[in-house]
């Protein structure tokens, strides 16, 4: 018998669903190139990250990439951090290892149509300056 304030089977079902892994932001600075690595949701929840991102890459002038393959989940506040970026860059940004759920996004939107998709990173290699620390 349980009482009123118990949960049902089913709400305690629904509170243990596996929580999404949390988005993180980081800004590589290359000899030639900059990359940043998404990862994880990709949600409101990185707005300032993703905007800092956003000013930091475009304060180098450099080619961007993103390389998007840990992205687990990603909501407006990405496609539009990859508008933001296609549209402020001097260069056109290539978006790297896209996964299927973030591909569908950049279709649906037509957000991709302002970046060059690569599925694999197989150009010149990427040489951080420096240690090779993320800047973000």
């Amino acid at each position: 018998m349980r009482d009123g304030n118990s949960p049902t089977p089913d709400e305690q079902a629904q509170a243990q669903e596996v929580v999404g892994e949390p988005g993180a932001v980081q800004v590589i600075v290359g000899a030639d190139r900059t990359r940043i690595v998404l990862s994880g949701e990709v949600d409101a929840d990185l707005g300032a990250e993703l905007a800092e991102a956003t000013s930091e890459a475009e304060q180098r002038g450099l080619p961007i990439e993103v390389d998007a393959h840990h992205v687990t989940f990603m909501d407006s506040s990405g496609v539009a951090f990859l508008a933001r970026l296609s549209i402020r860059s001097q260069h056109r940004v290539r978006l790297l290892r896209v996964p299927p759920t973030v591909r569908f996004l950049l279709e649906v939107t037509r957000i991709g149509e302002l970046l060059d998709i690569v599925d694999d990173d197989q150009g010149a290699p990427f040489e951080p300056l420096g240690d090779g620390t993320p800047t973000s």
